[in-house]
């Protein structure tokens, strides 16, 4: 790669980079060739000039989302999302937008949405597709019904031909068009082939005949000819476009929807639309059957809504067993088959109401629809997460048996829609399938996901027939194969038998127009391959079983864990958007560092293993290495990738086949090495204090210099145990005494004793072994397993109903809710089981004695303080942080901020790795360190975990206090 070795840091060849490019969120694998990443439009140039002369096919990626497997292919994949992707110009005036292709449609609409403005189209995957993945999709949104689709807010492209030129299509009028065809450029044959194509009444004709029904507003198979020309159109009621109102003629109509196939884009324009209006409301109808939601449709289009969406039985159900989704189903009420979740809005809240009351009769009254939940405010969003977490929520089901994107896609006019659905579902029936129903039922796409086995030979076959059957289904309802996820591997091969040998010899001469030497983003859309080749898994092939540490059987299997990730890459996502997953990957922008990739890694080289070992792959271990363990895509990937514990896995087999690091041994056993530095505290606090060994103690280990070893800080029982018996003790609470408090923060420990005992409870201190937390994170799951069979064994008799064991550090008593029912094996998972049930994080425990009103706000001081709370990532993702800010909320002058931060980036001993420091720093700098250090001086900082208080101090020389420490501080 000659023309290219100048960017040799911007382009990767070797294979864990092909692996982690070899699919996207569709059913499709192809190992590319490499993975360049362009810092500049130059570079951009360069690399189409390269493939031109070599022969080399280049495929456009950015967010890597796509359903239908555009993005895949054996060629080298040009990935704009890691570099370019800076918003160049925004014109608030005019309304309009100019950015670079590898910006992320949300962070465009939060830069503008303080100019009242905002980019119209809208995808459930808004938090880290890229504008020109928007435009090769021509991607629409829940919205579309009032803002249509990409296409229709794409004013201007510069793109990057086959030859290297660089162009700007824009709209021209009939004078420029006819300008544009003199000379010899490529950019001037193009223009003259549809000059000459527009006057050409055969043509067009086909295309009026063969295109989808000009009421459809979701039509995106092949290339827009019918929109190019102004033929067929559908009506939209669009806000006000930047757009001229004269006839004009604008080629960016053909490259929304044209999947890469036509150029690289390297800029783009975009027309900017008004925020909706604040008064706003989703009325959400519970529908019986599936076939009264299609027929309910119709009566909430007559009143003009904004978005009409609807969710299965399916999704609702599986949004149960997700941690996160699971608190966003406030709004169900029974066991509904579908819900319709329609959105009203009006600049006046009167007409509003108006128009909610006669909806809600009107479906009531149809006997479609049992009941209406009405939600308001920030409630939305939470509905509008739920429908969106979808795709992930459908990956979750465990098993070989997925709903598989094969159909999703269809689109037919909405009146067309119940004969439509009732005729594919004779088909599906007619094959013995099931299907899952949901998404944009109000501009008549639904995502049909049949279940299909595609590890087996014959569903893979029948992937193929219902897919054709389907597309012949949507002909016969004069609808499009493609509603807004494109064509790709998956829909290609059926659009000759869309639109006929006229309009597809049209395509396949546009192609070779733009594109004579096949280098954008073959066989897409024109010379597609059989759809079912190329999949993922091959049919019939012997699955490995691995002998586990964790018991995953309810996935099928560890391989069938990590299989749960569909790829939609919801934890690509950046801190601008809250949560948490991925942190490294916040930092780094890198495909590795994200919990997708490493569990395409995982999956890859597991199923397909390079060594005779297994697990002394490299690749694995460089994917592995900057996963936190922070435990966020437990709850926050709607599939539920537990990467955290797939990392503990993998790292205890590759110990067992190579050899366990020396730093590794002493993280897993640091409490074993402070339990005997506490008979000698004063001499242990000397070596690792003092300068000159504390340095070759870090030297040895590898840790930073730039951090301290932990003193010893012993919190002594005895003492604590004649302090909390009292006289007027009335209940008991026994308390987790975690390695990590126990031996370096006991003031947090005797905070715990005291508040509790003034408050009447006798704490308890029942024996146990350490939580096995640090074995767990640097993967010594024996160890973990030994201590985790310990602990459960001495305290299943013990803890119970009336004396539940609470903890201080998350990380450690959460252990007992999360690993251990999983880790200890057959014999004791029902103890664990049951243990788990009564094992509570301080906050819990406050919280339900509150309830019970054993504690009162009257027992706390009244002077006023506020709180700036940071909670840790175990407890955000397996609990929650709301019962710390409620239970700091208790005294009645106190107002607790919880603040919108991921993790602090230190995650226990990963802060203190010497090639792990920086980064560690940096995840901290992206939102943790920046609120405390513009917060005033008498703002208390709260933070319940060891490692996060240690970075705060770190990070910004503020001390953090644990929520225990403010509360017994806020005792009367």
């Amino acid at each position: 790669m000659s023309i290219l070795s100048k960017f040799t840091l911007g382009l990767k060849t070797d294979f864990l980079y092909r692996i982690l490019y070899s699919t996207d969120a569709s059913a499709y694998r192809e190992l590319p060739q490499g993975v360049f990443f362009p810092k500049s439009k130059q570079e951009l140039i360069d690399v189409v000039k390269y493939a031109a002369n070599e022969r080399v096919s280049i495929i456009p990626r950015a967010g890597g989302t796509s359903l239908a497997g555009q993005v895949v292919g054996n060629g080298l994949v040009i990935d704009t999302a890691r570099y370019l992707n800076k918003i160049l110009e925004v014109n608030e005036k005019e309304r309009w937008a100019r950015v670079e292709p590898g910006v992320v449609l949300d962070e465009l609409n939060l830069y503008v949405k303080p100019m009242g403005l905002m980019f119209g189209p809208e995808t459930s995957t808004s938090n880290r597709c890229a504008i020109a993945g928007m435009v090769g999709n021509n991607s629409c949104g829940s919205h579309s019904l009032i803002y249509g689709s990409t296409r229709d807010h794409l004013l201007e492209a510069e793109v990057i031909l086959s030859d290297g030129s660089v162009v700007i299509l824009k709209s021209f009028s009939e004078q420029e068009f006819k300008e544009k065809i003199v000379g010899s450029s490529l950019e001037a044959k193009i223009y003259n082939y549809f000059f000459e194509i527009k006057g050409d009444a055969k043509i067009v004709d086909a295309i009026v005949q063969n295109f989808p029904d000009p009421s459809l507003k979701r039509r995106n198979t092949g290339y827009a000819l019918d929109v190019l020309l102004g033929l067929n159109l559908p009506k939209l009621n669009l806000p006000e476009l930047s757009k001229s109102n004269e006839p004009s003629f604008n080629l960016c109509n053909l490259l929304a929807g044209s999947e890469g196939t036509l150029g690289v884009i390297t800029e783009i324009k975009l027309n900017l639309v008004p925020l909706p209006p604040k008064e706003r409301v989703l009325v959400c109808a519970h529908c019986p059957t599936l076939n009264n939601a299609f027929d309910a449709n119709l009566i909430a289009l007559k009143f003009n809504p904004i978005a009409v969406e609807m969710m299965d039985h399916n999704i609702l159900e599986l949004s149960k067993s997700n941690i996160s989704q699971n608190k966003n189903r406030f709004f169900i009420e029974g066991n509904p088959a579908a819900i319709i979740i329609i959105e009203l809005a009006d600049n006046d809240k009167n007409t509003l109401d108006s128009r909610i009351e006669k909806l809600e009769r009107e479906l009531i009254n149809s006997s479609l629809v049992y009941h209406c939940s009405k939600v308001f405010g920030s409630d939305m969003t939470k509905v509008w997460e739920l429908r969106k977490a979808g795709l992930g929520l459908l990956s979750s089901m465990a098993g070989d048996l997925k709903p598989v994107s094969v159909v999703e896609d269809t689109a037919v006019a909405p009146q067309r829609l119940p004969l439509y659905m009732a005729e594919f579902g004779e088909m599906l029936k007619s094959h013995g399938l099931s299907c899952v129903y949901h998404a944009h039922i109000g501009t008549g796409e639904l995502h049909l996901r049949p279940l299909l086995n595609l590890k087996k030979s014959e569903d893979v076959a029948l992937f193929r027939i219902i897919a054709k059957e389907t597309a012949l289904l949507v002909k016969k309802h004069k609808g499009s194969l493609s509603g807004e996820h494109g064509d790709g591997r998956l829909r290609g091969e059926f659009i000759p038998l869309m639109y006929g040998d006229i309009v597809f010899s049209i395509f396949k001469e546009i192609k070779h127009l733009f594109d004579p030497e096949n280098i954008f983003n073959p066989g897409k859309i024109i010379d597609t391959p059989v759809m079912n080749s190329s999949l993922r898994y091959v049919p019939d092939a012997l699955t490995r079983n691995y002998e586990t540490y964790f018991d995953y059987s309810k996935f099928g299997g560890w391989l069938g864990a990590i299989e749960q990730c569909n790829g939609s890459g919801d934890c690509r996502k950046s801190n601008l958007f809250g949560g948490t997953m991925c942190p490294s990957f916040r930092v780094t922008g890198d495909e590795k560092d994200v919990t997708r990739g490493r569990a395409n890694v995982l999956r890859e080289l597991l199923t397909n293993p390079k060594t005779k070992k297994v697990f002394d792959q490299h690749e694995i271990m460089d994917a592995l290495d900057l996963c936190i363990s922070c435990k966020a895509c437990k709850s926050e990937c709607p599939s539920n990738v537990d990467m955290t514990r797939y990392k503990a896995e993998f790292l205890q087999h590759h110990y067992d086949s190579c050899h366990t690091p020396l730093r590794s041994y002493a993280v897993a056993h640091m409490a074993d090495l402070q339990k005997m530095g506490s008979l000698v505290p004063s001499i242990y606090n000397f070596f690792a204090s003092n300068r000159l060994t504390s340095g070759i103690i870090k030297k040895i280990i590898r840790f930073t210099p730039n951090r301290e070893i932990p003193l010893i800080d012993e919190f002594h029982i005895k003492q604590s145990v004649n302090n909390t018996r009292t006289s007027d003790s009335k209940w008991k609470v026994a308390l987790f005494i975690d390695e990590f408090t126990k031996y370096n923060d006991k003031a947090v420990l005797e905070a715990f004793v005291e508040l509790m005992t003034k408050l009447g409870y006798e704490v308890v201190f029942p024996k146990h072994y350490e939580s096995g937390r640090a074995a767990m994170s640097k993967g010594l799951l024996k160890r973990a397993q030994k201590l985790a069979r310990k602990n459960v064994s001495i305290l299943k008799d013990i803890i119970s109903d009336e004396l539940q064991l609470v903890g201080l550090e998350p990380s450690a008593i959460l252990s007992f809710r999360d690993e251990y029912p999983d880790l200890v094996g057959d014999n004791l998972k029902a103890d664990a089981e049951k243990l788990a049930q009564n094992c509570l994080l301080y906050d819990e425990f406050i919280m339900n004695e509150i309830s019970a009103g054993r504690i009162v706000s009257e027992q706390f001081s009244t002077k006023p303080l506020k709180i700036k709370l940071h909670g840790h990532c175990h407890q955000k993702s397996l609990a929650s942080v709301e019962p710390s800010a409620q239970m700091l909320s208790l005294p009645i002058n106190y107002t607790v901020e919880t603040m919108p931060t991921g993790c602090c980036g230190m995650a226990g001993s990963f802060g203190y790795e010497a090639e792990h420091y920086d980064v560690a720093m940096a995840i901290g700098e992206q939102t943790l360190f920046p609120l405390i250090r513009s917060s005033d001086e008498d703002i208390i900082i709260s933070a319940p975990g060891v490692s996060c208080r240690e970075q705060i101090k770190k990070g910004t020389g503020r001390a953090a206090l644990h929520p225990v420490q403010i509360l017994r501080d806020a005792l009367r």
